[in-house]
């Protein structure tokens, strides 16, 4: 937590806004890691997915919360996202966290499995107290789809201490053999500024950039 109290005045201010959010929608530019996977037949976004949720877990900014009006770091969290499940409707998945790529797919795909197969929501923190419910990273994918701009639904934003990352279609290769992917963070101000975000973007970029060297 030293690093937190170089910033709790920011908190401190941030907190008393109705909304304390910042949310930025950006292209992300990157590796081109779809050779690479075909390749070695890993499915693309499952290695997507494991570079971000393991990038945001070495991110400090991003590791904290708010429990019982103070601030908190989380060391860990199980990974998480959403699928559209054997109705048509959102489900979500999730599975112990790793730095292990071949289990991170292999827990990742019987996630997804159970989730789509299941027509009851699952998954959605009500098996959790609410101190374990800090635990948590939301991620949200939009394949289909340019994404220029969202918004998510916030039960109390005041109270909106987890960041949530998205990103949309993934684009063409690109000639310099990089990609880019509409890409959105929204997390609380009074942990995350612009800068932290797009450091991330860059740490993101450096760790796929390293792993398909």
């Amino acid at each position: 937590m030293k690093n937190f109290e170089k910033r709790r005045d920011r908190y401190e201010l941030f907190r008393t806004f109705d909304n304390p959010l910042v949310n930025i929608v950006f292209q992300l530019d990157v590796p081109d890691f779809r050779p690479y996977c075909k390749a070695r037949q890993i499915p693309v976004f499952h290695f997507f997915l494991f570079c971000v949720l393991n990038t945001v877990k070495q991110s400090d900014n991003f590791m904290y919360r708010i429990y019982r009006d103070d601030v908190i770091r989380i060391d860990d969290f199980p990974a998480s996202y959403t699928v559209i499940n054997c109705d048509g409707n959102l489900n979500f998945t999730r599975f112990p966290m790793t730095d292990q790529l071949d289990v991170f797919i292999a827990r990742s795909l019987e996630a997804k499995r159970i989730a789509e197969a299941s027509s009851d929501m699952i998954n959605n923190g009500d098996d959790m107290d609410e101190r374990e419910r800090r635990n948590s990273v939301f991620i949200t994918s939009l394949p289909w789809l340019d994404m220029t701009a969202i918004d998510h639904p916030v039960y109390c934003h005041r109270d909106a201490d987890i960041p949530t990352f998205t990103w949309g279609k993934f684009g063409p290769a690109q000639e310099d053999g990089r990609m880019k992917i509409p890409f959105s963070v929204q997390a609380h101000h009074g942990f995350v500024d612009g800068y932290h975000i797009q450091k991330l973007a860059q740490d993101l970029a450096q760790r796929i950039a390293s792993m398909i060297a």
